[in-house]
């Protein structure tokens, strides 16, 4: 299947357009400045994973780091959202801290923020064991995401509400054992909503990273009810996902940041989205049928 979905150009046109901004950063700019053109702010996610050898990790900081200059350049907010698997933690978790360090740095220099992504249970000890050491050196630069459907989560949140850092939240991408994290869809939106009303009520400007109608409708209402300002918190959401929804929210007075993400590795970023939403299926299946017609 990824060998036809990358020779196809239709399909392949498709996928890019609908759900990655490009492959290369000068592709991905344009569409950035249209977001923002639309009250929008924007996260830039350099898509990829697992790097094997150092020098693919050099040169996703490079990338990374560019991100941020590019961003900045273009009186752009410089926020970027970063995975350590591909800055080598495969590889040893002090090449990791190196080449995050370098980052946050070029993140300082120009008055930016860097979001550490959380990847699989197997990685988010030590995730959250190398970001409290960042943001012990960069506090006011770096965040964290947490997973709702993981049964650690609400310690997790409760530390980093202590902590005072920004916390993204989100149900959670991965497929996961029950012993670790809830396996019923209920049960993670009921955990989700917890986390999220502990965030709104004593985070640091948290992110409420869902599509999920049922939870912005909740941290609508709760916000309300418990008057906190639109400008104390913000909803995420991806690029190519519930664009209606996010023109909306925008309408509304809230706070809208569309995750961007670009680069060459787009097909297993794709599937997971195919995975989380079938209707995406469809629709690339739809607009490949009817150009085809």
């Amino acid at each position: 299947m990824e060998r036809f979905t990358r020779s196809n150009r239709l399909v392949k046109s498709q996928l890019v357009d609908r759900f990655v901004a490009g492959e290369t950063l000068a592709e991905t700019l344009p569409k950035v400045v249209e977001i923002y053109r639309q009250g929008m702010t924007v996260t830039l996610d350099e898509l990829g994973e697992n790097v094997h050898t150092e020098a693919e990790a050099r040169r996703a900081v490079g990338t990374y780091q560019e991100s941020l200059r590019q961003l900045a350049v273009n009186d752009l907010e410089p926020n970027i959202s970063i995975k350590l698997t591909m800055l080598g933690l495969d590889l040893g978790e002090e090449i990791a801290r190196a080449n995050a360090t370098a980052i946050l740095e070029t993140a300082r220099s120009v008055s930016g923020f860097v979001r550490i992504d959380m990847e699989g249970s197997a990685y988010v000890e030590r995730t959250m064991a190398l970001f409290a050491e960042l943001h012990n050196a960069f506090p006011e630069h770096v965040g964290i995401v947490i997973q709702a459907y993981l049964y650690r989560a609400r310690a997790d949140v409760e530390q980093m509400i202590e902590r005072n850092t920004r916390v993204r939240l989100v149900k959670g991408a991965y497929a996961e054992p029950s012993t670790i994290a809830f396996p019923d869809s209920a049960d993670i939106d009921d955990n989700y909503v917890r986390l999220m009303y502990l965030l709104l009520e004593k985070g640091k400007y948290p992110a409420i990273a869902t599509h999920d109608p049922n939870l912005i409708g909740a941290a609508r209402r709760f916000a309300d009810d418990h008057a906190i300002p639109p400008d104390r918190f913000e909803f995420q959401m991806l690029y190519g996902v519930r664009r209606d929804e996010q023109t909306q929210l925008v309408a509304d007075g809230y706070r809208m940041r569309v995750y961007v993400p670009f680069g060459t590795e787009w097909y297993p970023y794709f599937t997971r989205r195919i995975a989380e939403r079938p209707a995406n299926a469809l629709f690339v299946l739809r607009q490949f049928v009817d150009r085809r017609g």
